[in-house]
């Protein structure tokens, strides 16, 4: 699938842009597969910059990732692999 505003979402008060990473949330039924591929928050490359750091809840599976923007220049977003949260239920 394709990037959905609708799924985007700053995180707290929002540190001053270019002065520590910014927070985000972005909630999809896409896998962090589709998500960390090069390009697919093309949509967003104004509101973030390198070092940012974005929470990737995949709504189909459901299962929580962390991702970091590596790259953005000319409106092209490039993000990590992912770090996958483990969200476990014992009782």
């Amino acid at each position: 699938m394709a990037f959905a505003r609708t799924g985007w979402n700053p995180i707290g008060g929002q540190s001053k842009k270019g002065t520590a990473p910014q927070m985000w949330s972005y909630t999809s039924a896409d896998s962090i597969a589709t998500v960390n591929t090069a390009a697919y928050f093309n949509d967003v490359s104004q509101d973030v910059s390198v070092g940012d750091v974005i929470f990737v809840h995949d709504s189909a599976t459901p299962t929580m990732s962390i991702v970091m923007v590596l790259t953005n220049a000319s409106g092209v977003v490039d993000v990590s692999d992912g770090t996958t949260v483990s969200v476990a239920d014992a009782d």
